[in-house]
């Protein structure tokens, strides 16, 4: 992950700047292309909280996994309300930042909600995460992990 946004920074949905290298480490990445205004990704975004919920506040130790926000918001405040009405505790990429047009260009997306689960590398495991949430649940994970490289001791 630290590929996918070197150099830059993420911020926390208290508005804090997070450093990616740090907080993406040794995690399957979903990155979650959403917006407020877009009724599909309001249907979607409590599911992805009660998922990354569960993974990562009721199981010990916690899940490897972190989802990072590409905002199609209208607006900073748009966003910004989104992220504070709805959205788990997880990371974004700054509304400003002009990378996220390079980040809908190199995962192709076309449509939203589109939630793309990466490797470290930003490889793509599952471009289909919100399918999958939905007709597995948190089983789904188990298959990110094994196919991210990643070790742990993780059981669901």
């Amino acid at each position: 992950m630290v590929d996918v946004f070197s150099g830059r920074l993420l911020v926390s949905k208290d508005g804090r700047s997070v450093d990616p290298e740090e907080a993406l480490q040794n995690k399957v990445v979903g990155l979650y292309f959403s917006a407020g205004w877009c009724s599909p990704c309001r249907d979607f975004t409590p599911v992805l909280c009660d998922f990354y919920t569960e993974l990562l506040e009721e199981t010990q130790p916690p899940a490897p996994f972190e989802v990072v926000f590409i905002s199609s918001d209208h607006s900073a405040e748009d966003m910004a309300g989104y992220m504070h009405a709805m959205h788990g505790d997880w990371l974004a990429l700054p509304f400003h930042d002009p990378y996220k047009h390079d980040l809908k260009k190199k995962y192709n997306i076309t449509a939203i909600p589109k939630l793309v689960i990466v490797k470290q590398t930003g490889e793509v495991i599952t471009d289909k995460g919100r399918k999958q949430i939905r007709d597995k649940g948190l089983a789904c994970f188990r298959n990110w992990l094994e196919g991210a490289d990643i070790f742990q001791n993780f059981s669901s």
